[in-house]
């Protein structure tokens, strides 16, 4: 199955895909568009382009594991993702995913605009291999 992972941010969405296998997670591209309803219709065409079956969005719980005004912002937008595409939309706890991206960022050496370009893509590739390894885990 191809499953498309979304992590939301202010300005800069970033879109990873798996492999039908579900074993390789790659960044896709990142979305820079701050008007909801615009940010759903790009979602869902990118999900269309990339033959997705189904979607993960990343959900920001607070440190503690409680859930603030940004948490309820990716479940409301990902009902409304549901809605526009008609695909299952499931919600994966993004905690750190934005600290590991920069991890492999400095690893890479990648700095300056580049980074800044590709950092939401990066974390979304995490959010979407962890969502595939409980997947794995519970099967």
């Amino acid at each position: 199955m191809i499953i498309l992972s979304v992590d939301l941010g202010k300005a800069r969405t970033g879109l990873a895909v798996c492999d039908r296998g579900e074993v390789l997670a790659s960044p896709l591209s990142v979305i820079t568009e701050r008007d909801p309803e615009r940010l759903v219709e790009k979602v869902a065409l990118a999900a269309k382009e990339a033959g997705a079956e189904q979607l993960v969005v990343g959900l920001p719980r607070n440190m503690d594991g409680t859930e603030g005004e940004s948490a309820q912002n990716a479940r409301q937008m990902a009902a409304r993702l549901e809605e526009a595409t008609g695909l299952p939309v499931a919600l994966c706890d993004e905690r750190g995913t934005t600290i590991t991206a920069h991890g492999y960022l400095n690893e890479t050496n990648t700095r300056g605009k580049k980074r800044k370009a590709v950092v939401d893509a990066v974390a979304a590739t995490v959010i979407l291999e962890d969502y595939l390894r409980a997947r794995r885990n519970q099967a």
